[in-house]
């Protein structure tokens, strides 16, 4: 017991350390962010005016890239080809995929498979799902007469 008292201090001691730490980086990043907000401002006032200056400028070298964009090389048009009647294309058979089993498919296959009935944690080595996971596909699968309760937590196929 004073073991755990004594770790139980130390552990607040660390905290707190931790806490004036957290606050002095507050302190030290809080000018530095408004430093950075000032810093934004000001360049953006003072782009702006540049902006204005140099837009009187542009129309004129805005007109001329307007004019080349819209002027294109004209393409030569192809001569319409003649048409020829093509033996319709057959269609390939679709193969079916074999679709991934869902994980409430694996659980079922599992229940069904045995004769027996199987229980929550063997279908969790089997599966590697966790527990809760499992449990709630069990619930599901009974609730829609999937499966049957064959006793205290035993599964089978219905």
């Amino acid at each position: 017991m004073a073991i755990l008292k004594k770790d139980l201090q130390a552990v607040k001691r660390d905290i707190k350390a931790l806490e004036k730490k957290l606050e002095k980086l507050l302190k030290a990043y809080e000018p530095m962010s408004r430093v950075k907000k000032v810093a934004k401002k000001k360049t953006v006032k003072k782009a702006k005016p540049v902006k204005k200056a140099a837009a009187k400028k542009a129309p004129v070298k805005k007109a001329a890239a307007k004019k080349a964009k819209k002027a294109p090389a004209k393409k030569a048009k192809k001569a319409p080809a003649k048409k020829t009647k093509k033996a319709p294309a057959k269609k390939a058979v679709a193969k079916k995929k074999a679709s991934q089993a869902t994980a409430t498919d694996k659980i079922l296959r599992i229940i069904k498979r045995s004769k027996k009935g199987v229980d929550v944690p063997t279908l969790k080595k089997k599966t590697g799902f966790d527990d809760k996971k499992v449990r709630n596909i069990v619930f599901r699968a009974s609730k829609e007469g999937k499966i049957k309760k064959s006793g205290r937590g035993i599964y089978v196929g219905a």
